[in-house]
């Protein structure tokens, strides 16, 4: 129930950080474009959007880093893995596990670092520069989406040891769209075709 509620979170709020920024860049074009045209002008100059880039830049980043946990989750994540498929099962399996565990170090060493570096920004008085907001709060995704990837990486390899199975993306497959497997239909049709 709990790593559900955490895979929900992650994607609520990966796709709430991207949707929002394309949002709001949207928005601030066409202000900065209608606002040239004499009839907009008396309505949007008033309005100011100069904050809407820095926002926008800490959307993404924010989305750049839980979306980089959630690429460990569905091994999204480009891999070279020749030279691990030509290897023996028990080597092979030897391998991925000390990949995953030195990527569960490495993230748990910048989670740390990232953690400390936001501890030190509370006592200060520093702000971003347009929105005016403390900057801890703007580097709190680094300990935040690092722990997580962290986190990621030893599930999968919790995952890998029981069941000998690393997450891996199909590119053809839409989530929530199933083919039916009928007789008569176009998937059954486009099969026979083959």
């Amino acid at each position: 129930m709990f790593m559900r509620i955490l895979d929900r979170l992650e994607e609520i709020l990966i796709a709430t950080m991207i949707g929002g920024a394309t949002l709001l860049i949207f928005v601030a074009v066409m202000h900065r474009y209608l606002v040239g045209i004499p009839l907009f002008y008396p309505i949007l100059f008033p309005i100011d959007l100069s904050w809407a880039q820095e926002l926008c830049i800490y959307m993404f980043v924010w989305m750049a880093k839980f979306g980089a946990a959630y690429g460990v989750r569905t091994g999204i994540h480009v891999g070279v893995d020749v030279l691990v498929n030509v290897m023996q099962p028990r080597v092979r399996k030897a391998t991925i596990l000390f990949g995953l565990f030195c990527g569960a170090l490495f993230t748990s060493i910048i989670g740390t670092m990232g953690a400390k570096f936001v501890y030190g920004l509370i006592d200060t008085n520093q702000t971003s520069p347009d929105l005016e907001i403390p900057s801890w709060i703007v580097y709190l995704c680094i300990p935040l989406g690092s722990y997580l990837m962290c986190f990621r990486f030893l599930q999968v390899a919790y995952h890998y040891v029981r069941h000998d199975h690393l997450p891996h993306h199909d590119h053809s497959h839409v989530e929530g769209i199933d083919e039916p497997h009928m007789p008569g239909s176009a998937a059954a049709a486009a099969e026979a075709v083959r």
